[in-house]
């Protein structure tokens, strides 16, 4: 079998985890310094699923280590059909969470203007956060189609 960029066990595919997780825990260290971020449920849907975007590509990075420093193979067909899975669910929660937040802060710095007549309300920040986790799902999808296209050479 072709050895696909992005396959569990591979150094392409622990970059790919690590740079979900970085991104990921940026959003949420942005997000989270932002005054009154916890007013807007977009907002906290965002951290929320940037939480488990973490939680989900620390685990896989570690489990990526752990293949590369035992020489460790992990195309086995039930692994990958997890690993397809928990990508497809925190794929379309990320995408999710990072458009809504994107539809508010368009609505609120665009539509209203809210951002120019309350100076108070950190809209750059919120912008930043949002743009770090669209980052995250960007590597998160790369990494959801790798998996299926592995499960799918079984």
């Amino acid at each position: 079998m072709k050895e696909l960029i992005g396959s569990p066990g591979t150094v392409s595919g622990l970059v790919l985890r690590i740079g979900q997780c970085a991104f990921a825990a940026a959003s949420i260290g942005i997000m989270a310094s932002a005054n009154g971020f916890s007013r807007y449920t977009a907002f906290c849907y965002l951290i929320a699923s940037m939480g488990l975007q973490v939680l989900w590509s620390f685990g896989l990075a570690c489990l990526d280590v752990y293949a590369l420093g035992r020489k460790r193979d992990l195309l086995n067909p039930v692994l990958v059909s997890l690993f397809v899975v928990g990508d497809w669910v925190t794929s379309m929660l990320s995408l999710a969470a990072a458009c809504s937040s994107a539809g508010v802060i368009v609505l609120y710095a665009r539509d209203l203007n809210v951002c120019k007549s309350q100076t108070n309300l950190p809209c750059n920040r919120f912008e930043i956060s949002i743009l770090f986790g669209f980052l995250s799902w960007l590597l998160i999808s790369i990494s959801s189609h790798v998996m299926f296209w592995i499960l799918a050479s079984f």
